[in-house]
C-alpha cells in the first residue's frame, strides 16, 4: 500500500544526502574536472607529473589540489606551508605509505622501508638503519667517500665520455663499502650491474600514477599474456633484479663470515651483534633489506644530483669559475679539497643546495597516505587519499625562489658571501617530508659536496664539438621517473692543470 508520508521521507532523506555529497565534493580542493567513474586518470600524464601537478595549483590558485584516479582520491602538496602544516604538524596521521601493487607486490619491494605502512615492520628498520647513518655516525664513512671521490677524478682523466658511468661506479663503491664491506671491481661489476636495472624499475614503478594497476588493484591478476598486459612482463623481469640486489651482497657477506674474510661493515656488525634468543631468520630478512634500501637511497642521490651539476656547469660557465675560485682560494692547486675545507667554502656548498633545488632527485616525493579525515584551509582530505608532496612545485616557488629555473648559488648566500641561515634547510624538500624524509640525506649530501668540490678542483667543464667545429648544445631535458636524471649529453672535462694526473695519484695514495 501506498504510504505518502513514508515517501515524502524518503525523497528528503534522498535530497538530504544528495545535498551532502555535493557540499562534500564542493569542499574538496580544487582541481581538474574529470569524467565519470575514472575521474582524473586521462587527465594525469604519464611523465612530468609533478608540472602537471604545479601548473593546476596556480591555474587554481590552490596549494593543495585534489585528484580523482578511478576512484582513488589524490591530494599534492604544492607548498612548503601546506607540507609543513600536513606532513610536520599532523605527521601522525600522514606517515602512512600507500601501497603500489606495481611496486611493492609485482616488483617485489616489499623489503624496502621507505615503501613500507608505517607501523612495526618500518619502525624496526628504520631504527636499524639509523643506527648507522645518522648524522654522528655518517661522519665516520667520510674517508671512503673521499676516497670514491678521488677514484672518480682519476676515472675522468681515463674516460671522462663516461661520466655518467663513473658516477654510478661512485655511488656503488661508496654503498656496497659501508652496508656490506664489498670492493667493486674496476670495470663491469655485477654488483652494481644488478643494482642499476633494479633502481631503475624502482624509479619507474615507483613514480606515482604511473601504472593504472596502482588505482585499480584487480589488474595484477590479469594475466601476462592478456593484451595491455606488459606491465606483468615488464614487472617479472624487474622483480629478478630486486630479488639479487638484496639476496646476493648479503650472501657474499656470509660467505665471507664463514670463511672468516669479511670485511668491516655495517652487515657484519648487525650480524655478529645477533644474540642467540632473537629470531636470525626474521634478523637476516630485516638486515638485508635495509642494506640495500641504503644502496637504493644513496646511489640515487649521488647519481642524479652529480649528473645535474655537470649540465649546470655547462649552461651556466660563470657560476663554475666563481666557484673554483674559491676553490682555489682556499684549498690552492698543489692539493685535493678534504672535508676540513667545507666550513671555508660556502659558495660551493650553496651550489649543492642549489643543485637539490633546481633539479630535485625526486620531484615527486614517495606518496604518503592519510590515515584519517583531515582539513586544510577549509578543504576536506578524505581518509585514505594518496597524498603527494610536490618537491618540484615547492624547490620552484616563486615566492621563496624569484626566478626559479634560473641556477643561481647565490640565493643561498649573504651580501658578505657567508651561507644564509634564514634559507637553512630549504632544499629539504628534495629529500621527502616528515616522518618519512630520507634517513640518508647526511651521507648522500657529504657525498655530492665532495665529489663536487674535487671536480671543479680538477677540471674545467665544457661543451663538446661536433666534426664540424659547431658547440654541442646540452638539450637540458631529462628522464622522468620517481628519480630524475639527466638525458645523456656529452660534457668536456679538460684538466686545469698540467699536474692535475699527478695530483690525483697523490691523493688516492693518501687514502689508501
Amino acid at each position: 500500500m501506498f504510504d505518502p508520508v513514508l515517501f515524502a521521507l524518503l525523497v528528503v532523506s534522498s535530497l538530504a544526502v544528495s545535498v551532502v555529497l555535493r557540499q562534500r565534493r564542493r569542499s574538496l580542493p580544487p582541481g581538474p574536472k574529470g569524467l565519470p567513474i575514472v575521474g582524473n586518470i586521462f587527465d594525469v600524464p604519464k611523465e612530468f607529473e609533478w608540472l602537471a601537478y604545479e601548473r593546476w595549483g596556480k591555474e587554481l590558485r590552490s596549494d593543495v589540489i585534489y585528484v580523482n584516479l578511478a576512484g582513488t582520491p589524490v591530494i599534492v602538496v604544492n607548498s612548503a606551508e601546506a607540507a609543513h602544516e600536513l606532513f610536520e604538524k599532523k605527521s601522525s596521521v600522514y606517515s602512512d605509505r600507500v601501497r603500489l601493487p606495481m611496486l611493492n607486490e609485482l616488483v617485489g619491494c616489499n623489503w624496502h622501508f621507505v615503501f613500507m605502512g608505517y607501523g612495526d615492520d618500518w619502525r624496526e628498520r628504520r631504527r636499524v638503519f639509523h643506527q648507522f647513518f645518522h648524522p654522528n655516525a655518517a661522519v665516520a664513512y667520510r674517508p671512503r667517500e673521499l676516497k670514491v671521490a678521488r677514484e672518480l677524478l682519476q676515472r675522468l682523466l681515463e674516460s671522462p665520455d663516461d661520466f655518467m658511468v663513473h658516477l654510478r661506479h661512485m655511488a656503488g663503491s661508496l654503498i656496497l663499502g659501508v652496508a656490506y664491506g664489498i670492493d667493486v671491481q674496476p670495470k663491469n661489476d655485477p654488483y652494481i650491474a644488478t643494482a642499476e636495472t633494479a633502481l631503475h624499475a624502482m624509479s619507474m614503478a615507483g613514480n606515482a600514477g604511473a601504472y593504472l594497476v596502482d588505482y585499480i588493484p584487480l589488474l595484477k591478476h590479469v594475466p601476462s599474456w592478456f593484451p595491455g598486459a606488459t606491465f606483468k612482463r615488464q614487472a617479472a623481469e624487474w622483480k629478478k633484479a630486486t630479488d639479487a640486489m638484496v639476496e646476493r651482497p648479503f650472501e657474499a657477506v656470509t660467505k665471507a663470515m664463514a670463511e672468516g674474510k669479511a670485511h668491516p661493515s655495517m652487515i657484519l656488525s648487525l650480524l655478529n651483534d645477533l644474540n642467540e634468543d632473537e629470531d636470525k631468520e626474521h634478523k637476516e630478512t630485516v638486515f638485508s633489506g635495509v642494506a640495500a634500501a641504503a644502496y637504493t637511497g644513496g646511489s640515487d642521490t649521488t647519481v642524479s644530483a652529480l649528473g645535474s651539476f655537470f649540465l649546470a656547469m655547462l649552461l651556466y660557465p660563470d657560476i663554475q669559475r666563481k666557484a673554483q675560485a674559491e676553490v682555489d682560494r682556499v684549498v690552492g692547486r698543489d692539493r685535493l679539497p678534504e672535508f676540513s675545507d667545507e666550513p671555508s667554502l660556502p659558495y660551493v656548498t650553496a651550489m649543492v643546495k642549489e643543485v637539490l633545488r633546481w633539479r630535485p632527485v625526486t620531484p615527486l616525493a614517495v606518496p604518503h597516505r592519510l590515515t584519517s579525515d583531515d582539513v586544510y584551509n577549509g578543504y576536506h582530505l578524505p581518509s585514505g587519499s594518496i597524498v603527494v608532496g610536490n618537491a618540484w612545485a615547492i624547490l620552484h616557488d616563486e615566492r621563496m625562489f624569484p626566478d626559479p629555473d634560473r641556477f643561481l648559488p647565490e640565493r643561498w648566500l649573504n651580501e658578505d658571501g657567508s651561507l644564509r641561515t634564514d634559507m637553512r634547510d630549504a632544499e629539504l624538500s628534495a629529500f621527502g617530508f616528515g616522518r618519512r624524509i630520507c634517513p640518508g640525506r647526511h651521507l648522500a649530501a657529504a657525498s655530492v659536496w665532495i665529489g663536487m668540490t674535487s671536480v671543479l678542483s680538477i677540471f674545467n667543464l665544457e661543451k663538446a664539438r661536433g666534426a664540424d667545429g659547431n658547440i654541442i648544445e646540452p638539450s637540458g631535458e631529462y628522464i622522468s621517473g620517481l628519480v630524475a636524471y639527466p638525458k645523456p649529453f656529452q660534457c668536456l672535462f679538460k684538466p686545469r692543470s698540467d699536474l692535475t694526473a699527478q695530483l690525483v695519484h697523490n691523493g688516492l695514495q693518501e687514502c689508501d
